[in-house]
């Protein structure tokens, strides 16, 4: 027989905190449809106005004591003027969430930038992800974040900085000067070709993803390397790789094949 403990009326009026949030959308059932989502999936979160515009969201703002923790922003607007709204509300003081049809530019710079993110049609588990993220009251480095989004999407395919969501706040780091990525349970180490390292809040895989591009590669479960800093790479049965930084990497088995081809590549590219 199992006993469960008795409710105190204290803990049944405990307070859900709450996350002010404005939407800005210009179709109507959009905006229906994620306030329902968030009412179903987030009651942590009360919107306390919507907006079908640049100029209605603007409007209220106008009001003294008007101050959401969060904006749901539709990235896609017909006029394409979201971003004059941020340059109104100088400075902004509140988290951002872009909601966006798939736009591989849009999200890339997103997470770039560490600013979060839904696209359509919103999966209910995306959307309490991203809510889960918002810190109430503490929109941290949100104009720099929105600077470098902004720098990301004009400029797709010059990426410089990205900006990193580390335990202890959020840098602005070169990604040139990235040595390694080194996962440890869902955290990320990375490490800096100067010695310097920051712990960041996300998994070794999304940064595979956004950073395969740019001449990263993954050599092992655990490891993202800069092919750049590659010193040397050891053969034989236990091969390894040798970073400027002087670590020794395990290339592993799995992942050899494919590691050899592309330094092939690199070797014919020269």
């Amino acid at each position: 027989m199992i006993l469960k403990m008795p409710v105190t009326a204290l803990e049944l009026n405990k307070p859900i905190p709450v996350i002010k949030a404005l939407i800005v959308e210009d179709e109507i059932k959009s905006m229906n449809n994620l306030k329902n989502l968030l009412a179903k999936h987030c009651p942590e979160v009360e919107v306390i106005a919507d907006a079908l515009s640049v100029e209605e969201a603007l409007e209220k703002f106008d009001v003294a004591d008007f101050k959401p923790d969060v904006a749901f922003l539709d990235i896609n607007l017909p006029d394409g003027l979201i971003f004059q709204l941020l340059d109104e509300l100088h400075p902004v003081d509140f988290e951002v969430i872009f909601i966006t049809a798939f736009n591989e530019h849009a999200i890339r710079a997103c997470q770039y930038s560490s600013i979060g993110y839904i696209m359509k049609p919103i999966n209910p588990d995306e959307l309490v992800q991203a809510v889960s993220r918002i810190r109430v009251h503490r929109a941290e480095k949100i104009e720099e974040r929105l600077d470098l989004f902004n720098k990301s999407l004009s400029n797709p395919n010059s990426f410089e900085k990205m900006s990193i969501s580390a335990i202890d706040g959020i840098y602005f780091v070169n990604i040139k000067d990235i040595v390694r990525f080194e996962a440890e349970d869902n955290y990320t180490h990375i490490f800096f070709i100067n010695g310097d390292r920051i712990t960041a809040s996300k998994t070794i895989k999304a940064y595979e993803d956004m950073l395969q591009m740019l001449n990263f590669y993954r050599v092992h479960k655990r490891h993202v390397i800069n092919l750049n800093f590659m010193r040397k790479f050891i053969k034989g049965e236990g091969g390894y790789l040798v970073m400027e930084d002087g670590k020794k990497i395990e290339v592993s088995r799995r992942r050899r094949p494919a590691f050899m081809e592309q330094m092939r590549r690199l070797e014919e590219a020269i």
